[in-house]
């Protein structure tokens, strides 16, 4: 009887066995995870060109960052947009964080540069026109860069008294014909405030200061010039960026307002703005 029950028991253990594929599991759970992983990552690098510039743009002005690549310094008057003569080599074109940027090699890229640089100039010349007929050409000035078109509100008389964001009745006077021609445009505007290096009294910072000042002309240019609100943006840059050094003169032309007319084309053609216009000018002092 015991013998029985001993061999039911040994035969009870043999019908046990250890599950060695159980790592099969986990291992499957590994796989999943990892497959999730990399079709999110795919999904993420599949990147809206426009969109990708239009935030990077929204992003770089907030924050006041300004774009690496070489400018066209054109002052206030008459004529077409005319180069100080440095034309940067292909290899220095650069993004706002020091990279090259991709297809400024391309012919259709250059074109459309091309197309850019004539249609701010286009758009330069009837501004400047709008200030002529009202005497203020010689209190702007024009620079031509790979984020647009800068209206510089820089004058021999003062814009913006210290410690004040009111605009002086010569500084209106400029909103007001820039204006006059920025509403029919179909681009948007930076409108980005400045101040002196002078620590503020009635402001907590100069970034404060400047916010003011920015946001004074941007309510000009909305409420008074008719220009829709969803085209146009107010940032406050302190005194972070001066357009002169020096003693109180040059305290007064920092205390100023800078209209960037934005451009919409991609990066790799907005990088050889500056370049082709540069190229542009050089011709047309040769012709």
């Amino acid at each position: 009887m015991s013998a029985s029950r001993g061999k039911r028991a040994k035969k009870h253990e043999e019908e046990e066995h250890v599950n060695h594929e159980r790592w099969m599991a986990s291992y499957m759970d590994m796989i999943t995870v990892m497959m999730c992983l990399f079709v999110v990552l795919y999904a993420i690098g599949q990147t809206d060109e426009t969109k990708f510039i239009q935030l990077k743009q929204s992003l770089a002005a907030s924050f006041g960052a300004h774009s690496t690549a070489a400018v066209l310094v054109v002052d206030g008057g008459t004529g077409v947009l005319s180069s100080d003569g440095v034309v940067p080599a292909k290899d220095a074109i650069t993004n706002q964080s020091g990279g090259p940027v991709q297809g400024t090699d391309k012919a259709a890229n250059i074109e459309l540069a091309e197309q850019e640089v004539s249609d701010f100039g286009e758009l330069h010349d009837r501004l400047s026109n709008a200030l002529k007929e009202q005497g203020l050409e010689q209190d702007v000035t024009f620079t031509l860069t790979a984020r647009g078109l800068v209206v510089g509100m820089v004058s021999s008389d003062v814009f913006f008294s210290s410690e004040s964001a009111e605009l002086s009745p010569r500084a209106l006077g400029v909103v007001d014909a820039v204006s006059r021609v920025l509403v029919s445009d179909r681009r948007d505007i930076a409108v980005e405030g400045h101040a002196d290096a002078l620590p503020s009294v009635r402001y907590a910072t100069n970034w404060e200061l400047s916010a003011d000042r920015a946001t004074k002309v941007l309510r000009r240019m909305v409420e008074g010039g008719r220009i829709p609100p969803d085209r146009v943006r107010a940032v406050g840059l302190g005194d972070a960026y001066p357009s002169a050094t020096g003693g109180a003169e040059a305290r007064a032309q920092n205390r100023r307002v800078d209209l960037v007319i934005l451009s919409d084309a991609p990066e790799a053609v907005r990088a050889l703005i500056p370049q082709v216009a540069g190229l542009s000018a050089a011709t047309n002092e040769g012709a």
